[in-house]
């Protein structure tokens, strides 16, 4: 049962972590490092529904063009007149529906309390999608950590700082940030990104408050 718990532990990071991933520029190298193979591996790990999920993404991504995925992914998330779904939780959390409100200030400060460093070459603001999901990887290997080693402080600790992050910022916009990339996206990519996505920040807030 622990070994079971520990290799879902396990899966879970890895699947936020491949995620995070996909809201970098869509690259060749995807496929060349095989990432949507080991992304439906860890899925099947967690939940069947995720495991189907992740098939589709990779499907999608082996039917589509790279070029169609780049100008989807600008169409997106980078403009350049109306992004169609901005990438940055202040857009979602604030009232002004603007970038680097207090909310982004908040995230920072959680990232701060976990010793999350964004790498020094991230071109993007600290509450973008993917800078989250790393966030969120991290908390996730730390607890699987935490609990193999029967750390019942840090495990503690740690979930509650996991509590207050998906209760406060991605768990709160992933939801509408997703919806929105499912209505403007033209490619099956993003739409099954979106899906993949919501599904899993979703389960993952519902684990932290049951604890």
């Amino acid at each position: 049962m622990a070994d079971d718990e520990a290799r879902s532990g396990a899966a879970r990071a890895d699947l936020c972590r491949f995620l995070a991933a996909c809201y970098y520029e869509p690259d060749a190298r995807f496929a060349e490092e095989r990432l949507f193979e080991s992304m439906a591996e860890a899925a099947g790990r967690v939940d069947p529904g995720l495991a189907e999920a992740a098939r589709r993404l990779g499907e999608a991504f082996a039917s589509d063009t790279l070029d169609d995925l780049l100008l989807d992914y600008t169409r997106l998330f980078l403009g350049p007149v109306d992004t169609l779904a901005k990438p940055y939780g202040s857009v979602w959390l604030g009232k002004e529906k603007t970038l680097m409100q207090d909310s982004t200030m908040d995230v920072l400060a959680l990232y701060e309390e976990g010793g999350f460093e964004i790498a020094e070459d991230f071109r993007e603001l600290p509450d973008h999608v993917a800078a989250e999901l790393e966030f969120l990887y991290l908390l996730l290997f730390r607890e699987n950590s935490a609990r193999r080693d029967a750390q019942s402080q840090a495990l503690s600790e740690n979930a509650d700082l996991k509590r207050r992050f998906l209760g406060g910022h991605l768990g709160r916009w992933a939801g509408p940030f997703c919806e929105a990339v499912r209505g403007g996206a033209r490619s099956d990519f993003y739409r099954a990104l979106a899906d993949l996505t919501d599904r899993f920040i979703a389960t993952e807030a519902r684990r932290a408050v049951a604890g």
